[in-house]
């Protein structure tokens, strides 16, 4: 399954033919232009502000982007906590 926003570049000629052609396999679920309540990737970058990021005052960009990097291996490595941002939204697989 595929949750895609609406951003402008998602609705391009080219993405738009690609997606044509993988209809056999590839479910679609297209969420309004601007619907953050509704994007679970939204409830993801939350936590990981939270969390990792929460009062973090990096001295170089590198130590962002680690803990970033760790917020979302966190996030990627719980079935529980990926699946509860899908049922926030009423999204289910």
């Amino acid at each position: 399954m595929l949750i895609w926003d609406g951003l402008s570049a998602h609705r391009s000629k080219d993405m738009k033919a690609w997606l044509a052609t993988q209809r056999h396999w590839l479910a679609v679920e297209r969420l309004p232009a601007y619907a953050p309540e509704l994007n679970p990737v939204e409830q993801v970058w939350g936590n990981v502000k939270a969390t990792e990021l929460a009062n973090l005052c990096p001295d170089i960009i590198d130590q962002a982007h680690a803990a970033a990097a760790i917020g979302l291996e966190r996030i990627g490595s719980s079935y529980q906590l990926c699946f509860s941002f899908l049922d926030h939204r009423g999204r289910r697989l």
